[in-house]
């Protein structure tokens, strides 16, 4: 454990200095990244060994707080989730030194590096932490740091806009954990884990509702999810890939978390992750088909894993409420691998998606086009990110979701129709999800990266700099590792399931090894696969690399010169699919048709709001603000009056505590 605090200290260190070294933006930054690099690169020894022994660490010390101790630990739980934690935040602040140089003449960089190692602090002291006043400590000063980091550009009126949504909801789901810990330790006088006893079922299932809601917001859970396409557009591209690679996940943490303190679950809470999960990453992945801007689609993306891992979860546990290790072991394995998958492939994307913000100035989809023979570097990585992320073998998106699958059809569920339901939810949507996330990143992969530049900034496009390369690099090879070593790095549950239930080692290590079997074929499948390809690349290459190549217009018909506005566009791509779904996704559409022989121009712009954010937040605040508007009368600007209610507050509170004492 103190190798961990001294990872954490030398993060901390390095935004410090910072901070005090603001007005050298490029001395500030090196000090600050190299801290977060070094710190993290000490903190994640120790959650490897951690998750490869299965051997807990732990230290309490005892503080004047009510509720219990300064109490924290790593278990193998805890370090599934660091691992990514540290891995990619390091690798996105190297990312975000060469991302920031251009804002170095009229930002203060200092600040901003300080906010991003005191988020990489909080994420983790939030993972390892075993009290409740500690958690919801390190929860908050998560939520504020990431606040400052996503209103970088603050300055911009979106950028407030995406700040002040974010705040809110941050808050929104803080307040029902508050709830969630207040009724746990009220029932147990602590509110340290290990001093949890048995929960009434009534008592466990509020306690569930709770986390659902307190920790789903955190996650995006649908239809909490409505900050995510405002903050990660808004922040930094290595603050956004951090945000939704492994922020995020401290939601899914906080539930995996919450699952092993409630006891045994009733099948309704299986029902209800499956059917949140199913949701969520239906409709996740449908929004993110009809958007038109980089960021904001790769944010819907991610409501779309979080419905992958939350769906692996619900099949996990409901594993353990019929007592089918299949589906315990296969379901969790899945789910809490996709955990590290998401963090490797969406960390990619959004840095590749920087790199083209950065580049061309903008992340208009429609705006872009043939930049890949400017940009080859961010076209191969990004194409390994979206292969990964549409669960495509042999790369590490299709080894989680395919884990899930096998439980499913592995598992004896029985003939009736109600044990068939959960099954034909979970294979419908993954099924449904995988095809429509092919779809949407063909989609976004085909109009920025080929054909002819739309736009002056496609143009005039260029490659990314040293460190944003390697960045993007360095988490490409991970999507290949993971995916070719599959077989072996699934091994990783047979330390982390035991912390979730009962199920002995031995039924774990049987499943595990079945799936690794199977794993085996489809890796060697693809390898050889690829190797054919490979050949034939070469072979054409020395057949026909010395022929020279002459180009000319193809005959189309009459259109001797064809223009970039000819292509396909982003919105003319999906328009098939996103009308067959015009009843979840009711996309707005603006046409202007000329009627004259000879048209001039015509227009077409669609807008697809979001549907929870149109029809339940908006009337729900509207409704809100009108009726607070009724209660002005009680503010009088007068602080005598707001220190009486104040101090009335404090006597009613304190009558109210003798009169239960």
């Amino acid at each position: 454990m103190s190798i961990f605090i001294l990872g954490l200290t030398v993060i901390l260190a390095g935004g410090l200095v910072s901070i005090f070294l603001g007005r050298r933006p490029a001395l500030a930054s090196f000090l600050a990244v190299a801290g977060a690099a070094v710190g993290s690169i000490i903190s994640i020894f120790p959650c490897f060994k951690i998750l490869l022994s299965g051997i807990a660490e732990s230290m309490r010390l005892e503080w004047n707080v009510p509720f219990g101790s300064f109490f924290i630990k790593i278990d193998a739980i805890s370090a599934l989730f660091l691992i990514p934690i540290f891995g990619l935040s390091a690798i996105a602040a190297v990312y975000g030194m060469g991302y920031l140089s251009s804002y170095s003449s009229r930002k203060n960089l200092g600040v901003h590096w300080f906010f991003y190692n005191l988020l990489l602090i909080a994420m983790a002291l939030v993972v390892v932490a075993r009290n409740g006043v500690l958690f919801l400590v390190s929860w908050e000063i998560m939520s504020l740091s990431s606040f400052f980091l996503v209103t970088f550009e603050y300055e911009q009126e979106k950028t407030q806009k995406a700040g002040l949504i974010y705040l809110i909801a941050m808050h929104i789901g803080t307040a029902f954990l508050i709830a969630f810990f207040v009724l746990l330790g009220n029932h147990n006088g602590s509110m340290d884990f290990d001093k949890i006893s048995v929960l009434p079922s009534s008592l466990a299932s509020i306690l569930f509702l709770l986390a659902i809601v307190g920790f789903g917001t955190k996650a995006g859970f649908m239809p909490f999810h409505v900050w995510l396409p405002y903050a990660h557009p808004a922040a930094p591209s290595h603050v956004s890939a951090v945000m939704s690679g492994v922020m995020i996940k401290t939601g899914i943490y906080g539930l995996v978390r919450t699952l092993t303190l409630l006891g045994t679950p009733p099948e309704w809470w299986c029902w209800t992750l499956i059917i949140i999960g199913a949701v969520s990453g239906v409709l996740g992945v449908l929004f993110a088909l009809a958007q038109h801007d980089l960021k904001r689609l790769l944010a819907y993306h991610s409501v779309e894993n979080i419905g992958i891992i939350t769906i692996g979860l619900g099949v996990g546990l409901l594993g353990i409420s019929k007592g089918s290790p299949v589906l315990v072991v296969l379901g969790f394995t899945g789910g809490l691998f996709h955990v590290i998958n998401h963090a490797v492939f969406k960390g990619l994307l959004f840095l590749c998606a920087g790199s083209i913000l950065h580049s061309c100035g903008t992340g208009h989809i429609d705006r872009l086009g043939g930049i890949i023979k400017r940009m080859p570097w961010t076209a191969c990585t990004f194409l390994i990110g979206a292969i990964a992320i549409s669960g495509l073998p042999p790369l590490n998106g299709f080894v989680s979701e395919f884990m899930i699958y096998l439980g499913v059809f592995k598992s004896d569920t029985g003939s009736g129709m109600n044990e068939l339901i959960p099954s034909l939810i979970v294979i419908g949507s993954l099924s449904l999800i995988g095809g429509l996330a092919l779809a949407c990143f063909t989609k976004a992969f085909g109009v920025i990266f080929l054909g002819l530049p739309r736009s002056s900034e496609a143009q005039h496009a260029h490659e990314a700099g040293t460190c944003m390369r390697f960045s993007m690099v360095i988490l490409a090879a991970c999507c290949v590792i993971l995916g070719i070593f599959s077989p072996l790095v699934i091994r990783f549950a047979e330390n982390v399931i035991p912390e979730i239930t009962s199920l002995n080692t031995e039924q774990i290590q049987i499943e595990l090894s079945s799936a690794s079997g199977i794993l085996n074929h489809f890796v060697a499948a693809s390898l050889i696969l690829m190797g054919i390809i490979g050949i034939i690349t070469v072979l054409h290459k020395l057949l026909f690399g010395r022929r020279i190549v002459r180009e000319a217009v193809t005959w189309d018909c009459g259109y001797a010169r064809p223009e970039p506005r000819m292509q396909y566009t982003a919105t003319s791509f999906a328009q098939p699919l996103v009308d067959l779904f015009r009843f979840f996704l009711r996309t707005n559409k603006d046409i202007s048709r000329s009627e004259d022989i000879f048209p001039a121009q015509s227009r077409l712009n669609t807008d697809t709001s979001d549907i929870c954010e149109k029809y339940i937040y908006q009337p729900g605040f509207k409704f809100l603000s009108e009726l607070l508007a009724k209660l002005r009368w009680l503010q009088h600007g007068r602080i005598q009056l707001y220190i009486l209610y104040i101090a009335l507050t404090l006597l009613i509170l304190l009558i109210w505590k003798l009169m239960k004492a």
